[in-house]
């Protein structure tokens, strides 16, 4: 069973009601995500805030964390508002299809960790269920398009994806003129296949700027790219043998 309370170096994720629990794939992606000069920045499917309070934690700006999933909301908004960064995040109890339908704000900075198994085993609990199945409540196809408006002239979309789920997204990405600029390819193990795919995608084609990581040695130790990459957020992640 997962921890009911999750501590970071700087906030902590109580997630004993939220659909979804916090996982490498979100940690990774807000680790690698950089925020830095955005002033408006919105967390599609926020879960348990996770992704929020890690651009908070790296950034300034405004945050609009969205989530469908009512105990979610109502989790992500209790972990924002005991935070360091409270007066900045704002967490809706909202879809992305209306809160897309609603405003006109456009963001300079948007972060996904979607609900992408599209293809998997359905599992047992309903909530987790719509949470961890694209498809059944978010389309690739409704995704970009909100992306697309949302999304400033100069901004990026920051996304996780499993590989093949992250190749599909690439391609009608790109056929709706959102256009990949960086992609870092995560393998679990040195010998093992890409397993999940980070990606930054903006409105202007750029060269795309490739690289990987790779989470754990030969020996099941962290490596030193996943220690250096999230060490501002883990509190005891030591490389192996260290």
């Amino acid at each position: 069973m997962p921890e009911t309370i999750f501590h970071f170096k700087q906030f902590s994720i109580h997630q004993d009601i939220s659909a979804m629990k916090v996982g490498t794939d979100g940690v990774l992606l807000g680790a690698w995500a950089h925020p830095t000069s955005a002033k408006k920045i919105l967390d599609i499917g926020t879960g348990t805030g996770l992704l929020a309070l890690m651009m908070a934690q790296k950034s300034s700006a405004k945050i609009i964390a969205i989530e469908i999933d009512e105990p979610s909301y109502m989790q992500a908004n209790q972990n924002a508002l005991i935070s360091p960064w409270n007066e900045n995040i704002e967490v809706k109890h909202i879809s992305l299809q209306e809160f897309c339908k609603q405003t006109d704000v456009q963001f300079d900075f948007i972060i996904s960790n979607p609900p992408f198994f599209a293809d998997a085993a359905k599992a047992p609990n309903e909530a987790r269920n719509n949470a961890r199945h694209l498809d059944e409540t978010l389309s690739i196809k409704e995704l970009i398009q909100c992306v697309n408006k949302l999304l400033s002239i100069d901004g990026t979309f920051n996304v996780i994806f499993p590989y093949r789920e992250g190749m599909l997204f690439y391609e009608q990405a790109m056929q709706n003129n959102l256009f990949c600029t960086h992609v870092t390819r995560v393998k679990t193990k040195p010998d093992k296949l890409e397993k999940r795919l980070l990606m930054r995608f903006s409105k202007s084609p750029q060269i795309i700027i490739e690289n990987e990581i790779v989470l754990t040695d030969e020996n099941n130790n962290v490596t030193r790219q996943y220690v250096e990459l999230t060490k501002e957020y883990y509190l005891n992640l030591n490389i192996g043998g260290e």
